[in-house]
């Protein structure tokens, strides 16, 4: 074993003990290979050092080959041969995924590189508004936000997000996350460029309270106590003061106020009933509760989109705007229509089509050829537990 600064570590190399941040939070494990996206993820946290396992010696240690005698094989007949060729294409089909093949794309690459970097500026930007300096210039945080967008379809974008998930700094990448979500709702619904970018530093700012809430709450694996849910409903009145005064539009302090209110007047702070919150956070709120769905907790894994549509869908709606909530559960719907997706009994399909009045539970082309229609009654112990 090696004790290397980071600037030395090299892609490839293998770790030998596991990286932690000055918090105790884990980055990497024992055993991990580094990559260039790790490397950079060190130097994000200010990793100083990581021990690696020392090549050399690996090398050295390493057995010598075993020669065995040649086999002469038989060559397969033609039909052989087209017999080999299906089967191995029906299990690379079967087995490499979309997820897996996005990930190992040049443009995901390139997004979580990009992701990153916004983490980091978005990080340093708000600690500035904390600390009470003037950082009311919002230009660069918006083009660094806008510039995730560039080239993508709303699949890409949110099955992107969706395998950004690895972050130590949840505020921070949730923050992101409902910004870009935000913005694509946005988008839905036809507003204009101005209109956009204010929506978009609502989802970056909305949560800036939390910087004012204890780590030990933050940070806590297990539900939090009555005394301490109270303390962490104080965010978003903590997010508001700390934005009071420095020239922000009013639609993003109300968003940061009010992203926590329900149509139904079951939220907080104040108890807020349907008009009385604002458009722009009434948007921040259905993307907020997306992206906190679809992250792993503690007590969970993360939800798929149709789970988390169910969710919406169990709720009744009552508990948002009407016209953003259904813009919003049509659209994601219809993103994933032709996705394949496993269902909770284990077999795989695709979709074939959406049921608008069940959004949720869409028709399922069976890999078997069988179609089944999980809006119907008989179907309504199956539901789709992942998109493939």
């Amino acid at each position: 074993m090696v004790t290397l600064k980071v600037d030395e570590l090299k892609a490839g190399m293998v770790l030998a003990e596991p990286v932690l941040t000055k918090r105790g939070q884990s980055i990497a494990k024992t055993g991990d290979k580094l990559t260039t996206q790790l490397i950079a993820k060190l130097h994000f946290y200010k990793i100083d050092s990581a021990t690696v396992e020392d090549i050399e010696d690996e090398k050295e240690e390493a057995p010598a080959p075993v020669v065995e005698e040649p086999i002469e094989e038989k060559k397969p007949s033609e039909q052989e041969a087209k017999e080999a060729a299906h089967r191995n294409d029906s299990f690379f089909s079967d087995q490499i995924t979309y997820t897996q093949r996005l990930k190992a794309s040049p443009k995901f690459q390139q997004f979580q590189s990009d992701y990153a970097l916004n983490i980091s500026f978005l990080k340093e930007h708000l600690e500035k508004i904390a600390n009470g300096e003037d950082a009311s210039c919002t230009q660069p945080l918006l083009e660094e936000c806008e510039s995730l967008f560039k080239s993508k379809t709303t699949l890409e974008l949110f099955d992107m997000l969706n395998n950004m998930r690895n972050l130590e700094d949840p505020i921070y990448s949730h923050s992101l996350n409902v910004a870009l979500i935000a913005r694509s709702i946005g988008k839905w619904l036809k507003l204009s460029k101005d209109d956009l970018n204010t929506l978009t530093l609502c989802g970056l700012l909305h949560d800036i309270g939390k910087l004012k809430i204890s780590d030990e709450i933050l940070d806590k694996p297990d539900t939090l106590t009555l005394e301490e849910f109270e303390q962490m409903k104080e965010h978003p009145l903590l997010g508001k003061k700390m934005l009071n005064g420095k020239g922000f539009d009013s639609r993003i302090l109300s968003a940061t106020l009010q992203h926590h209110e329900r149509s139904d007047g079951s939220g907080y702070p104040r108890g807020l009933m349907d008009d009385e919150i604002d458009d722009f956070a009434a948007i921040i709120a259905i993307a907020d509760v997306y992206d906190a769905m679809t992250s792993a907790r503690a007590h969970r894994d993360p939800l798929c989109s149709f789970q988390v549509i169910s969710e919406f869908e169990a709720e009744g709606l009552q508990k948002y705007r009407t016209k953003f909530i259904l813009t919003f559960l049509e659209r994601i719907a219809n993103t994933y229509n032709n996705s394949r997706v496993i269902l909770n009994d284990a077999k795989t399909g695709r979709v074939v089509y959406i049921n608008k009045s069940n959004l949720s539970r869409p028709v399922i082309q069976l890999d078997s050829g069988e179609i089944i229609n999980l809006a119907d009654n008989v179907y309504h112990d199956i539901y789709i537990k992942s998109i493939l």
